[in-house]
């Protein structure tokens, strides 16, 4: 419970404070009256309204990961089927962690009855936004590798590919501002697993890396997710490896 009054609450109120001063002024104070009791209706007819255009306009600020996480988290399987599981979770999450708590608690009845429109916003403000050509990522392993590498110096990075062997995990060692970051590369039709993860920590350690990444096209596994939180490996989309800056962070 919000502790605040409900619509019909403040109607009653208004009518009952309201009628004694139109018995008492007459006309004018019945005009009053009713212009109160418009307005109370007014802003409760309009506050769905209102409560979906904040939550437009936070994801419309959140628009190009959104667009980013929605292209990850999406994939075609081995059946040919459109798979959206970590897609639908992704934006459950950015309900839950970033529109309800800036939300707040006023709203706190219209977050559970307008939850599907919710989602339907940011689904909306996800697809609105354009992502370069998925199909300009090179299929090919190796390729792969060059690509993520020319999109790293894209901003900013020395990058240098690893050998072949004994790379220890580590696809690309890249410099900038001071900072290593070892990064490996997976160019996959399906999301990253665990031991994507576990080896771009341990190339972290041998490389003597400030950050360690795992770059994919595809998206990652819940398991991997919750493996990156607890070793501070990024997990990253090769689109955001243009403007990709840990200094700032």
């Amino acid at each position: 419970m919000s502790g605040k009054p409900s619509p019909v609450a403040r109607l009653f109120w208004t009518a009952v404070i309201g009628c004694p001063f139109g018995f008492w002024y007459g006309t004018p104070g019945f005009a009053a009256t009713g212009a109160a009791l418009a307005l109370v209706l007014t802003r409760h007819v309009g506050r769905p309204r209102r409560f979906r255009a904040r939550v437009r306009r936070i994801a419309r600020a959140h628009g190009e990961t959104l667009a980013l996480r929605r292209r990850q988290e999406s994939f075609c399987d081995a059946y040919g089927n459109w798979i959206e599981d970590g897609w639908l979770r992704e934006r459950e999450y950015f309900l839950d962690r970033t529109v309800l708590p800036q939300i707040g608690p006023r709203y706190a009845d219209l977050a559970v009855s307008e939850r599907e429109r919710m989602l339907a916003i940011v689904e909306t403000e996800a697809a609105a936004v354009a992502l370069p050509d998925e199909e300009d990522a090179p299929e090919t392993g190796l390729e792969y590798e060059r690509f993520c590498a020319d999109r790293l110096a894209e901003a900013g990075w020395r990058a240098h590919r690893t050998p072949a062997s004994g790379d220890q995990g580590a696809d690309i060692v890249a410099v900038r501002d001071g900072l290593r970051l070892v990064v490996q590369c997976k160019r996959l039709s399906k999301p990253v697993g665990n031991a994507a993860v576990q080896e771009a920590a341990a190339a972290q350690r041998y490389w003597a890396g400030d950050h360690a990444a795992v770059v994919s096209n595809a998206g990652f596994t819940p398991a991997a997710r919750r493996l990156a939180a607890a070793t501070g490996v990024l997990l990253l989309h090769h689109d955001a490896l243009a403007a990709l800056d840990l200094a700032a962070r």
